[in-house]
């Protein structure tokens, strides 16, 4: 809570209050049984995680990103899995809001953001990841409709949810030739992958969304042809803070987690804590999670202020706080020894949701490019 002001605080104090006491008891339960857990996020929402960073007069909260990073946090503490898909909600919402009309804002967010309708986030593609400029899915014009083909691939939410947010080519190749349209579920033509195992985010779905002849009223285009890349790109930036933010309370609770375990187990006839290597390395640990928070705190502000330095600072938020809080989770597992690799023990779970936090939101390889490449352009 250090530097925060007191009504950031307050958020702060709820958020942790709602994970520990709706969250944490489940979050092992989700995890074994691939519950997505529907009624507890709404319940989030009556205290408006719905729409962190949405404006007021659709139904969102208003805040800032670093109350949204602060919020993210602590609510990871209690299941990190179910944050994570929160926070790409979240994404999806903020970028209807954004960059629709009001007719778009008033038709699509109120439900969003209490979360009686879900949104998933459609740009990645099966053979377009990283690369997402030369993504394929199509949609050709004709009249007042687009006509969508395609596929995405690892889609969260997917098949489960209510609303797609949709990266689409409506023009040539490259990213000047992609647009924005928002499909709801129910549209013919719409269908569904199997549900993907995967070794953590398992209280969210994951699937492919498949597209056959889709007819989308041009009205649900999201700003102009040709903007999608650009909206993108603006909404992954929040999304690399939000990703970050939960890295942050996965390592928050190991750090807990390890600490305790140090206290009361013994060996040798004495507490693991009285060993010294092992107070270095939760000392290490830490200051990692300080450090960390510290850089996400920054790259978040200089988003909210519109800084020209913000897209870079959110891929150094995003690239160092989900490998240095990998880093701690993995850390405290392996002082848990034996016991950090039961499913008894939270600390594995941490480990296993977290992992994939290196990878999405843009790997943390193409942000050391978006870092270098901003360097040497200087």
């Amino acid at each position: 809570s250090t530097g925060l002001t007191e009504e950031q605080k307050e958020f702060q104090k709820v958020a942790f209050d709602f994970a520990a006491k709706e969250m944490a008891p489940h979050m092992a339960d989700w995890d074994e049984k691939e519950i997505f857990p529907v009624e507890t996020m709404r319940k989030a929402a009556q205290l408006g995680f719905g729409g962190i960073y949405v404006k007021p007069d659709v139904g969102g909260s208003g805040l800032s990103r670093l109350d949204t990073s602060i919020i993210f946090e602590a609510l990871s503490t209690g299941c990190t899995s179910t944050t994570a898909y929160m926070s790409i909600h979240n994404m999806c919402v903020w970028m209807i809001d954004t960059f629709g009309n009001e007719e778009q804002r008033h038709k699509f967010c109120p439900s969003l953001c209490s979360m009686e309708k879900f949104a998933s986030y459609c740009l990645t593609e099966p053979g377009s990841g990283s690369d997402a400029a030369s993504l394929l899915t199509s949609a050709e014009r004709k009249g007042d409709t687009y006509i969508l083909n395609g596929s995405k691939a690892f889609i969260s939410g997917g098949g489960d949810t209510d609303v797609y947010v949709v990266m689409c080519r409506t023009g040539g190749p490259g990213p000047k030739g992609i647009s924005c349209l928002v499909l709801e579920k129910g549209t013919p033509g719409l269908s569904f992958g199997k549900k993907e195992k995967k070794v953590g985010w398992n209280s969210q779905p994951t699937r492919a969304v498949i597209f056959e002849d889709c007819a989308v009223p041009v009205g649900n285009r999201l700003g102009a042809e040709g903007q999608g890349f650009k909206i993108a790109m603006r909404g992954l930036n929040g999304g690399r803070i939000n990703i970050a933010s939960c890295s942050l309370g996965a390592a928050h609770a190991c750090v807990l987690l390890a600490q305790e375990h140090l206290t009361v187990r013994k060996q040798f006839g004495e507490p693991l804590a009285s060993n010294q290597y092992l107070q270095f390395r939760l000392a290490e640990m830490a200051t990692r999670l300080v450090a960390a928070r510290l850089l996400v705190r920054h790259a978040a502000g200089a988003l909210q202020e519109g800084r020209q330095d913000a897209a870079v600072l959110c891929s150094m938020a995003k690239l160092f706080a989900t490998e240095e809080c990998f880093g701690i989770c993995n850390q405290a597992l392996q002082m848990h020894g034996g016991y950090g690799y039961l499913k008894d023990y939270a600390v594995q779970q941490f480990v296993r949701d977290i992992r994939v936090h290196q990878i999405l939101e843009g790997t943390n390889e193409v942000m050391r490019m978006v870092v270098a490449r901003n360097l040497l352009q200087a």
